[in-house]
């Protein structure tokens, strides 16, 4: 049998991790991964997510492991030595707004929620050849970056500001310090430890489309989207929300994709990617389901309601490396739009 170990394994022989399986964009991954035939061992946070993700993929190589607190330095010891393991995709993150102290609630929960199971997998996974981790466009951007008008993001950049920033109390600055220094600790980690893996970090900013994963309440959607259940449920038909913040968007199902040719093409080892399909304002999201849902009229603000224009200044964007590396057609605001318009409305929107 030893003649065979170098012989390149098929893609349904390879074994993959994903972390988080029950988040908006891992639902995604996960979907993808069981339509290419990998075996998969996902965790998830409670024993009913594990039975939503069970009964979602009856047919699949599927085994899903429960683990109740990522933020514990031990959280994955056990789950990485599973047999067999080739991949690790991290996508579970410790993220909340409601915490009262950044430090222990926040700063050290994102770090240890990185580095504890690039730990784990040196120790005790000598099979994993690369381990992909689900970043932030907040890790690239500075809130000067942001007000420049000649300022074009790319790989290159990160956000200036420092752990010490993270502890000032400013909920949006904290949260973007930790997904920062969450990602520059796994960086930190591969070139210091020098493990068995590479890394690969995905970077999308505002992540928009349809949703798969199992949801309580239209209440427990994720941030993003928020704007597009706002639109069909009438919140816009008087003033479309002002597009504020970050002007830069990209569809779930090419953050997924980008997880998964993170793996499975060869060049992408050792790259961050800045996964975004370019620029958006909430006019044009309104334009897209006014055009698409003719039924939602009454809901829907018409062309002469004012708002959810252009801020006066949006920077610009490289996403070349994605296009390139990992070969993302990217999908475009009003199909996205329109997906996901229709899946809220599945459930009830």
């Amino acid at each position: 049998m030893l003649a065979h170990r170098n012989i390149p394994r098929h893609s349904t022989m390879t074994k993959v991790l994903l972390t988080g399986g029950s988040g908006f964009i891992a639902a995604h991954i996960l979907e993808l991964l069981v339509q290419r035939g990998y075996e998969i061992v996902t965790t998830v946070r409670s024993e009913d997510k594990a039975s939503q993700i069970r009964e979602a993929h009856p047919h699949a190589k599927l085994s899903v492991v429960i683990v109740p607190d990522i933020a514990q330095p031990d959280a994955f010891d056990e789950v990485v030595k599973t047999p067999g393991l080739d991949v690790v995709l991290h996508t579970a993150s410790p993220f909340h707004f409601n915490w009262s102290d950044a430090k222990t609630e926040l700063l050290e929960p994102a770090i240890t929620g990185t580095t504890s199971i690039l730990k784990a997998i040196k120790k005790s996974a000598p099979g994993v050849k690369r381990v992909v981790v689900t970043s932030s466009f907040v890790s690239m951007l500075s809130v000067e970056g942001l007000q420049d008008p000649n300022k074009v993001y790319s790989e290159s950049d990160w956000n200036p500001n420092t752990y010490e920033d993270g502890l000032t109390g400013n909920k949006v600055a904290a949260y973007r310090v930790s997904k920062t220094v969450a990602e520059q600790s796994a960086w930190k980690f591969v070139a210091e430890e020098k493990p068995n893996f590479d890394l690969v970090t995905i970077c999308p900013p505002l992540v928009f489309g349809p949703t798969v994963h199992h949801l309580s309440s239209l209440s427990a959607i994720n941030t993003s989207n928020e704007r597009f259940v706002d639109l069909v449920q009438g919140k816009w038909k008087n003033e479309i929300l002002p597009s504020i913040g970050v002007n830069l968007w990209v569809d779930v199902r090419d953050v997924a994709l980008a997880h998964v040719a993170a793996f499975e093409k060869p060049d992408a080892g050792g790259k961050r990617f800045f996964c975004t399909a370019g620029k958006f304002c909430n006019r044009e999201i309104a334009a897209a389901a006014r055009k698409n849902f003719p039924e939602l009229k009454d809901k829907l603000p018409s062309e002469e309601v004012m708002g959810g224009d252009y801020p006066a200044v949006v920077p610009g964007y490289d996403n070349s490396r994605a296009t390139g590396v990992l070969g993302i057609d990217w999908i475009d605001l009003e199909k996205s739009t329109v997906d996901n318009i229709k899946s809220l409305l599945a459930i009830g929107a």
